[in-house]
């Protein structure tokens, strides 16, 4: 019988989980269109639901915060995610991010001709089926994530496509990054600039 990724809903990828590398935490991205929808979504359930700023850049020639993504603020007495219903699952199945949707996997470019594929080692299917899933090439994983693959490759794509608009954007002089700013400066701008969201489709 061939594997295949069944998501056993413990609820893992949902809730905060500090990490041995000091300062982070696990953490759920949203583009802009999903931080809307979900915010429509939680008014439309009655359900609490923060975000807060995740990849920002600051423009010093307009004087604006950049905003690529937002993440959600688990900040509930759980410390998941607020759409997350314990031994049941995701409650917005249908409507849930791109990011978890393509969970476990992670797509990342190695060097100019090689993706690389990432597995989430904190996902309760990927540990208890580490020894055959350590020995899949790429064909194989590809199979048994089937449905999350093609979210994952979305995700890879989108995020380029976001990179590929900040460096658009700056050729054409509309925005300049700061590549050297120092702390005090960026928080005096994270306090006093006007955001700004970048979308792609």
């Amino acid at each position: 019988m061939s594997l295949k990724y069944t998501c056993l809903k413990c609820g893992v990828c949902c809730y905060e989980i500090e990490s041995s590398i000091e300062g982070y935490k696990k953490r759920i991205p949203l583009f802009p269109e999903e931080a809307d929808r979900l915010i429509k979504l939680a008014e439309e359930k009655k359900i609490v639901f923060k975000i807060i700023e995740d990849l920002v850049f600051p423009d010093i020639l307009n004087k604006k915060i950049i905003v690529l993504t937002w993440k959600i603020l688990m900040d509930n007495p759980e410390k998941c995610c607020p759409f997350y219903i314990p031994n049941k699952g995701c409650s917005i199945h249908e409507e849930k991010p791109l990011a978890c949707k393509a969970f476990p996997l992670a797509l990342e470019r190695v060097d100019s001709f090689n993706i690389e594929l990432s597995l989430d080692p904190l996902c309760k299917f990927v540990l208890t089926k580490y020894d055959q899933l350590k020995i899949a090439d790429m064909d194989k994983l590809k199979d048994i994530f089937e449905t999350e693959f093609p979210h994952a490759e979305q995700l890879y794509k989108k995020n380029k496509k976001l990179v590929l608009k900040i460096r658009r954007l700056e050729y054409e002089n509309k925005i300049k990054i700061a590549r050297e700013i120092t702390i005090t400066d960026l928080n005096k701008a994270l306090n006093e600039w006007e955001r700004i969201e970048i979308k792609v489709k």
